[in-house]
């Protein structure tokens, strides 16, 4: 059976980025010791790597057009290192870039313990979590909301844009409290069973309750997880700004969703943001 042109032009993108791990590796004198992951759309690509101490390490390549491999998104899981040191996050060793067209930046990262609570961002079946882990998060998030940041995760205009493109004119927007957020607090960036936050590309400031309304628009296909999520970050969720935090998240999210046919949480995603809007 053949292969169409689409999966075609995906098989040699992809082995393009592993060709482009592998440089990586040798700049950075590190052997890569585990089968490559993939990240959205093949934009990334990362593997367990060994130095020559012997220690483990996380190795990343994102490749990016060149409008788009600037500022501080490009920069963010650097940035992070600025961090308080209570949360629990990979700090990067070192960085490589270069060009060929495109713009390829790769990190070299600590790795944590544990392993993504779920293979995809939406998951359609439930991880319980102990009181501990739930605890951990919840002081995390603490800790990175009283945290000054120049950075920006999304402002008002992104807010309200975002929103009213995706669930109408009538949908609430007006952000009262901000703070600094994760800004991609999904469940494959999550670790457990010892706490973790991978991601960073996108920390800064944002509505409040930003990063308990992705987790929770991310649990809307696992009844008990979405159930405690709720009960976990309901002083925030049910706020005004709560409320425009999760019709953000779940805008976002629908984007996402529809570009990867990911019906089910496309539908989920789009009821749970009408009624939110109504």
């Amino acid at each position: 059976m053949g292969h169409t042109a689409a999966e075609i032009a995906d098989r040699r993108f992809a082995d393009w980025m592993r060709g482009n791990l592998g440089l990586a590796a040798e700049h950075m004198a590190v052997s890569v010791t585990g089968d490559p992951v993939f990240g959205w759309r093949m934009r990334s690509i990362g593997a367990r790597a060994r130095d020559d101490s012997g220690g483990d390490r996380w190795l990343r390549v994102v490749s990016e057009f060149p409008q788009w491999a600037r500022g501080q998104f490009w920069t963010g899981n650097a940035d992070a290192n600025d961090l308080p040191e209570t949360i629990s996050r990979p700090h990067v060793l070192g960085t490589f870039e270069w060009g060929d067209g495109r713009c390829q930046r790769a990190e070299l990262s600590t790795l944590l313990p544990g392993h993504p609570c779920s293979n995809t961002d939406i998951p359609f079946t439930d991880e319980p979590m102990p009181f501990s882990w739930w605890s951990t998060l919840k002081d995390t998030l603490a800790t990175l909301a009283g945290t000054s940041t120049s950075r920006v995760h999304a402002d008002q205009d992104q807010v309200t844009r975002r929103i009213r493109e995706t669930f109408g004119d009538q949908a609430p927007t007006h952000v009262e409290r901000w703070e600094t957020v994760h800004g991609d607090l999904h469940w494959n960036n999550v670790l457990c069973p010892e706490f973790g936050l991978l991601g960073w590309e996108g920390w800064g400031r944002g509505p409040a309750g930003t990063d308990a309304a992705e987790l929770l628009c991310c649990s809307l296909l696992a009844p008990a997880t979405y159930v405690a999520v709720l009960s976990q970050f309901r002083s925030v969720l049910d706020t005004s700004t709560g409320r425009v935090a999760q019709l953000y998240a779940a805008a976002r999210l629908l984007h996402r969703a529809e570009r990867n046919r990911h019906h089910e949480a496309a539908r989920a995603l789009r009821i749970h943001g009408r009624l939110l809007a109504e």
